[in-house]
């Protein structure tokens, strides 16, 4: 698959409407840093030695993908535009971390974009498997895996007392980082989203806004993962994940009866107006396509709205960003407008392709 094909596709395996409580979790994903133990790590490492680790990657990547069955395309980050990073960024294939000092930085990434491979990140290897819905075992499963795999061929950095070492001091241990995505409209609206962010570090987790910042969520879309690892297995760390994300879907699912129960009207009205804008605008900007893909979502979901399937959240939440749209016009000095326009324009086109009894190439 050539560079453009990988970057240009909007759907995304582990962003389907499908999946254990899909109705407020999007996504799962598990990360797992490993790092060779006779090479210093990625911050202290030198051109040379970062070569030596993207060698011994490459050797051992035919061997994952004959074991798991897969093809792995190859992204060298120096040999690809700052543009086309930034779309690997918008997918979450890779972190932003990652692009900072792209020499003898690749990726290895399946054709379903469901696993990815970043070499010489923070740490040597960092292996990162999703799923949709609320699933972390899947993902784990073959984070594992291909871990095993590696540990066979190459001598890992692991001491007995502190167990996979790592750059990072909160990777330090299983060196697993688990975490879910979230849509959290309801909370939002109630106001009950400060409670949760600050009761999650209580119970070692971690909270964030996936877009905005500290005083504004935009799209109301959240993040939950693990803040530590030393000390604990990763069965725990994964079941500690799980009981605590199906509190807050459980809290959720309450916010979003009150709401459909004392504002039903308003909610509706809300809802349609929404889907309204998304059908019909002809400039739209990423901030408002993310407020009102929120909020269609949330009637499809609460069955406020049947004209359209829940699949076209993930698709215009890819195809709407900015970066997916330069590089699909293949110019980067869009003007405002045109990228605006650019994006109203592949809305439309994704609300018409997930249209309820339309006949469609999915």
């Amino acid at each position: 698959m050539s560079v453009n094909e990988l970057l240009r596709g909007s759907r995304l395996s582990w962003l389907a409407a499908s999946g254990k409580e899909s109705d407020v979790v999007l996504s799962s994903r598990i990360r797992l840093a490993r790092n060779f133990r006779e090479i210093p790590f990625p911050n202290r490492a030198d051109f040379n030695q970062l070569a030596e680790v993207r060698l011994e990657a490459e050797k051992l990547l035919p061997g994952i993908a004959a074991d798991l069955g897969q093809d792995f395309d190859l992204l060298d980050l120096e040999r690809i535009t700052p543009l086309q990073r930034d779309v690997l960024i918008e997918k979450q294939l890779i972190s932003r971390n990652f692009i900072q000092n792209p020499q003898h930085r690749i990726v290895f990434i399946t054709a379903d974009r469901a696993t990815s491979i970043m070499v010489n990140e923070e740490d040597h290897l960092r292996i990162q498997c999703m799923a949709p819905g609320l699933d972390l075992d899947t993902p784990f499963a073959r984070a594992s895996h291909i871990d095993d795999m590696v540990e066979s061929q190459v001598d890992i950095a692991f001491d007995e007392k502190m167990g996979y070492l790592t750059s990072c001091p909160t990777n330090l241990g299983t060196g697993l980082r688990a975490s879910v995505l979230l849509h959290l409209p309801g909370l939002v609206f109630t106001r009950n989203i400060q409670s949760i962010m600050n009761i999650s570090p209580q119970l070692g987790l971690a909270i964030r806004s996936v877009y905005g910042d500290e005083t504004e969520s935009v799209g109301n879309l959240f993040q939950i993962s693990n803040q530590l690892t030393l000390g604990f297995s990763e069965a725990e760390i994964i079941e500690n994940l799980k009981t605590a994300v199906m509190e807050i879907v459980s809290h959720e699912r309450q916010a979003r009866k009150a709401l459909a129960l004392y504002m039903k009207e308003r909610l509706e009205d809300e809802v349609w107006r929404a889907y309204g804008t998304l059908r019909y605008a002809r400039l739209l900007s990423e901030k408002e396509v993310l407020e009102l893909l929120s909020k269609v979502r949330l009637g499809i979901d609460l069955k406020l709205i049947n004209e359209v399937e829940a699949g076209c959240f993930a698709e215009i939440l890819i195809s709407s960003r900015t970066s997916y749209l330069q590089n699909l016009a293949e110019n980067e000095n869009l003007s405002k407008n045109e990228i605006d326009r650019l994006r109203a324009e592949h809305v439309r086109k994704a609300l018409l392709s997930y249209a309820r009894g339309q006949e469609n190439q999915k």
